[in-house]
């Protein structure tokens, strides 16, 4: 599927998530050192905290809005609420005594902001797709992530430290015309709505994701996804740590790599190969059985994590980075697209919501590791991950493949008909 042939709501949904995924990633990781510089490390890491929860539940609340409401309602009320939060962290940087109360304040509403809206982008990917063609999307939105990840990051190590508020200032600028590109080019499609079956509005929010919960096959998927993406995400958890406390530096010329720098290559190195092989990767898997290809890429990505666990040895660590980068290549659009078709007409952000949570739950699991490494040696820290990524591998290809049930199964039938 060629880009001019994508839906209208498919490129907007793209390029708009691509600026505000390169916004956040310019600024994001330095929020803990910005508050800990301004307030203490202490007073950082709780407030950080509370802004998870609240991202949490924003994202909960969200999924539940986007299926009530039109998709195009929510996304104007939350990215202007964004855009305006961004541009009063920005007004705040402005006197030589940082007003950094304002800016927390603006903080943590454009974390709570930016979650509530996050449901109605990715159920906005399903509204637009159909089962043939999904896969090739999540591919493409999978590449865009990483690029503009990689894009923000860059701009963030350029410009945070000697250039702060110019950078803010176009961010702000940046963030501010999304709500624009959404009332001009976003349609605002039909699409069934949510029907209200409580008057008390928690009771409602609370029976509406009762029935995603009791929808085994997919929480199944959930919490497999949660497994996978915690070894991914211990990679700046415990194997930064390991590293930086073991890694023997290596010298090329003159310039030293010491365990920091390697974990930071380790980094670089998937960026890149996502960039540069993913439509390759894709064109290549389409050719083949799917279910096959999810378990092909579970277990390269399986393997590749559980050696970069607890290898020392720096050619070691940047050939099984790139197993695991592959084995994600192949098996990450295939499980988006089979979650995505497992998700009911009216229920799709608070679907997508839920399966957010993958991410909260994979990124608790992996600080853990650090807390069990203190403990373990390497090496049994590799089994552990291994472990872990077994029972991931289970969970999601049988909530994908094996136990979905058979109405699961008819309704996809009858959508790809459509």
């Amino acid at each position: 599927m060629k880009w001019k042939e994508y839906p209208q709501n498919i490129k907007v949904r793209l390029i708009t998530s691509f600026f505000n995924r390169a916004i956040s990633s310019a600024v994001m990781p330095f929020m803990a050192l910005f508050f800990a510089q301004h307030k203490g490390a202490i007073w950082a890491g709780i407030f950080l905290g509370v802004n998870v929860f609240i991202g949490f539940l924003s994202n909960l609340i969200g999924g539940y809005i986007s299926d009530r409401f039109h998709r195009k309602t929510v996304l104007l009320f939350t990215s202007t609420t964004s855009s305006l939060t961004f541009g009063l962290m920005t007004l705040s940087l402005l006197p030589d005594q940082k007003l950094i109360m304002l800016f927390a304040v603006s903080y943590m509403m454009f974390m709570a902001s930016s979650s509530l809206g996050r449901p109605a982008m990715q159920a906005i990917i399903i509204d637009s797709t159909t089962v043939e063609n999904r896969k090739g999307v999540y591919a493409l939105d999978y590449w865009l992530v990483n690029l503009s990840m990689a894009i923000g990051t860059a701009l963030g190590g350029l410009f945070y430290v000697h250039h702060q508020l110019a950078l803010f200032i176009i961010l702000t600028l940046v963030s501010a015309s999304l709500p624009i590109v959404y009332l001009i080019w976003l349609q605002d499609t039909s699409v069934k709505q949510l029907e209200k079956t409580h008057q008390n509005i928690f009771l409602d929010l609370a029976n509406n994701y009762k029935v995603a919960l009791q929808d085994k096959p997919f929480v199944m998927a959930v919490v497999g996804g949660m497994c996978i993406y915690a070894a991914e995400f211990s990679l700046n958890s415990y194997i930064g740590v390991r590293l930086a406390q073991e890694f023997r530096a290596v010298y090329v010329g003159g310039f030293e790599i010491a365990g920091v720098r390697m974990l930071s290559l380790l980094n670089i190195q998937n960026m890149l190969l996502v960039v540069l092989l993913t439509f390759i990767v894709t064109k290549i898997t389409d050719k083949f059985d799917k279910k096959k290809m999810l378990l092909v890429g579970l277990i390269l990505y399986g393997l590749g994590y559980t050696i970069i666990t607890s290898a020392n040895v720096w050619y070691i660590l940047i050939l099984f980075n790139l197993v695991a980068t592959i084995g994600e290549l192949v098996y990450s659009p295939i499980a988006n697209a089979e979650k995505a078709n497992m998700m009911p007409d009216d229920k799709r952000g608070s679907y997508s919501a839920f399966s957010g949570t993958s991410f909260s739950g994979a990124d608790l699991i992996a600080r853990t590791t650090i807390i069990i490494g203190a403990f373990l040696v390497p090496s049994m820290m590799s089994v552990y991950i291994g472990v872990i990524l077994m029972i991931g591998t289970f969970l999601l290809y049988g909530g994908l493949f094996i136990f979905r049930t058979g109405k699961q199964h008819r309704e996809i039938k009858v959508h790809s008909t459509m």
